[in-house]
């Protein structure tokens, strides 16, 4: 992942209702959600809602598809994974991380 794309997607990121949104379609997985069922999940006014996920889609986070008179969002996978990987490259200066006994993670 490229800086740009990074920095597009953090961006993205750094909104309430976006990052919501975000979570709840991680959390739905690749069947992922109507338009509608989000606004309803997340109290979201439908205009609201369409800029956010205008926003997220640009930004490479989200895919969206067709299914009948519906658009069905899912969170891009592969991006979300890319952009973990960007921010964790060369975490502790390549030395391998291990689970403390809190079980985070630490070098």
């Amino acid at each position: 992942m490229q800086t740009k794309e990074v920095l597009a997607a953090l961006s993205a990121l750094a909104q309430e209702s976006r990052l919501a949104v975000f979570r709840l379609l991680v959390q739905a997985g690749p069947a992922g959600l109507a338009a509608s069922k989000i606004a309803e999940e997340l109290d979201i006014a439908p205009s609201s809602l369409s800029f956010h996920l205008k926003e997220l889609t640009h930004a490479g986070l989200l895919t969206s598809r067709h299914e009948g008179r519906f658009v069905i969002y899912s969170a891009d996978m592969p991006t979300m994974n890319s952009l973990i990987g960007f921010l964790t490259e060369n975490c502790c200066g390549g030395i391998p991380c291990g689970p403390r006994n809190d079980k985070a993670r630490s070098c």
